[in-house]
């Protein structure tokens, strides 16, 4: 496994590398969700590169990117179990030196959601992958879709601006009692994280609605709000019943939709999904 810190370097080892590249950018702290999409990414490509960048664009003034958690040697660790070729760590000032001021926006997907809540995160996590995608050169580049809506922004960047890459999207890696692999986690207390199911009864119920026949999207938010409030430590940032395509909210769920949350349990914020199709 070969380590790159600068552009420079990244470039100069891409260019030894033949086959197909597949693509896996992260943020560090890998767990499952990070290693199922590593392992995708190998069993279909010749050669896999994993970036580790806490990206500062994305985080709003009042969030945790001070303490967002990071643990580089264990990265690497198990970084290299899963054979992964080459790992790009580039620094801020490498990502971002000091004349930067080019930003992509993707609009309309954007407006609602994740963005009503963190002004700005979608226009950090577009640019940071436009530029991670022209610095390495991928074939495919691999997604969780636990983050749906960032997929989502991320395949329309890509089909808007030409980019010639596939967006694989790979199934939410899940604990046993179904909480959503996040590195986020890592900042529940034991009681935080009994409380945290409560995203995951509350997907599973609203797929439960649906599949008996349910079609009324304000019913299924209804009972979801409702089950979600007999939680005391949880509160509602947002529960969606969303067109899976334009994340637009729907009245009547006649085409595949997006259910998805966001809850604050303690002072942590978390999100799930699942798709209605």
């Amino acid at each position: 496994m070969q380590l790159a810190k600068t552009i420079a370097e990244l470039r100069d080892l891409r260019r030894q590398c033949s086959g197909s590249v597949g693509f896996v950018p992260t943020m560090g702290y890998l767990h499952e969700g990070h290693l199922a999409l590593v392992r995708q990414a190998r069993n279909e490509n010749s050669t896999v590169v994993v970036s580790i960048f806490v990206n500062p664009a994305q985080f709003g003034p009042s969030e945790d990117l001070a303490s967002y958690p990071r643990d580089l040697d264990r990265d690497l660790e198990l970084l290299e179990e899963e054979k992964t070729d080459l790992v790009f760590m580039p620094s801020d000032e490498e990502m971002y030196p000091r004349l930067f001021s080019s930003w992509v926006d993707v609009e309309k997907v954007t407006e609602r959601l994740e963005e009503a809540s963190r002004p700005g995160f979608f226009r950090g996590v577009a640019t940071v992958v436009a530029k991670l995608f022209n610095i390495v050169q991928p074939a495919k580049a691999y997604f969780g879709q636990k983050d749906a809506q960032q997929a989502i922004v991320i395949q329309r960047m890509v089909a808007d601006l030409n980019m010639n890459l596939e967006i694989v999207l790979v199934p939410t890696v899940r604990e046993n009692d179904g909480l959503a692999m996040s590195s986020r986690n890592v900042y529940l207390n034991s009681e935080e994280r009994q409380a945290a199911t409560i995203l995951f009864k509350a997907l599973t119920l609203a797929k439960e609605l649906w599949q008996e026949g349910e079609k009324d999207a304000d019913r299924i938010r209804h009972q979801m709000i409702s089950l979600i409030q007999k939680e005391p430590l949880a509160r509602i940032d947002y529960v969606s019943i969303a067109d899976a395509s334009t994340l637009e909210e729907l009245k009547t769920v006649d085409r595949p939709a997006l259910a998805s949350l966001a809850i604050r349990i303690g002072q942590t914020r978390l999100i799930d999904n699942t798709i209605l199709e």
